[in-house]
């Protein structure tokens, strides 16, 4: 087993964003986490890879890398592709002695041919579509061989086109990789085409979890709502100030 989380509590001042959840992801598995803007799906992601502290709870991970996509690529403007991905393998005091420059440059032709982006090594991000962009982000997190790979809205900004293909690739990525993942998502061609399974949080709590064909029958009061895009159920969006 990669990931179990059992019963996650985080509060941000006087809201509890995550409320006691628990669940787990298997090796080779994709988990989608949905819900509405707010709901905490990123928080979740932040809190496994320890990006922030857990107030409560437990987070177990196999031993190995935690691989994190972030939404917008997040790559480093002033350096070409192949620095992007090359650079845990340089910095990381763990890796940074690991390999040669020939191993590292051999590591990145390995990566970039897998997200199909075979010989863009000395681009750099500007000269890349959002879509490709996306794609060297994944080359980057899978540089470090990691068994979890975690997803913040891969799709996000993407046109229908580019976004299948993110999705194809993530599926990719899981058989080529055996990783336990986690996509979170709003889209319901990523749930469908990505998850084995999928949990709905609102109110920060799990309120639906199970397969995403099980998910499309809405036999659920919140699979209804979030499958139909419905102002109308038991969730209820929430003005910001």
């Amino acid at each position: 087993m990669s990931i179990e989380v059992k019963n996650l509590i985080k509060t941000f001042g006087e809201k509890r964003v995550i409320d006691d959840i628990s669940f787990k992801v298997e090796n080779g598995e994709t988990l989608a986490i949905v819900g509405f803007s707010g709901s905490g799906k990123s928080t979740i992601l932040k809190l496994i890879c320890g990006l922030i502290p857990l107030d409560s709870g437990e987070i177990i991970t196999s031993k190995g890398d935690i691989a994190m996509v972030f939404q917008y690529s997040a790559l480093f403007d002033s350096l070409n592709v192949a620095d992007n991905i090359a650079f845990a393998l340089r910095e990381r005091k763990d890796l940074r002695n690991k390999y040669s420059e020939k191993q590292i440059k051999n590591i990145v032709a390995e990566k970039l041919e897998l997200v199909g982006l075979k010989g863009i090594e000395n681009k750099f991000p500007s000269e890349l579509s959002g879509g490709m962009q996306k794609r060297v982000s994944f080359a980057r997190a899978i540089v470090t061989e990691p068994n979890s790979i975690l997803y913040d809205e891969p799709t996000s900004g993407l046109d229908p086109i580019s976004s299948t293909l993110i999705e194809d690739y993530i599926v990719r990525l899981k058989k080529e990789t055996n990783a336990a993942s986690i996509v979170v998502t709003h889209q319901m061609s990523t749930i469908t085409r990505t998850a084995n399974r999928v949990i709905m949080l609102y109110g920060g709590k799990i309120v639906y979890e199970g397969t995403p064909d099980d998910m499309l029958k809405q036999n659920n009061e919140y699979t209804k709502q979030f499958v139909t895009a419905s102002l109308d159920g038991p969730m209820q969006m929430i003005a910001e100030n």
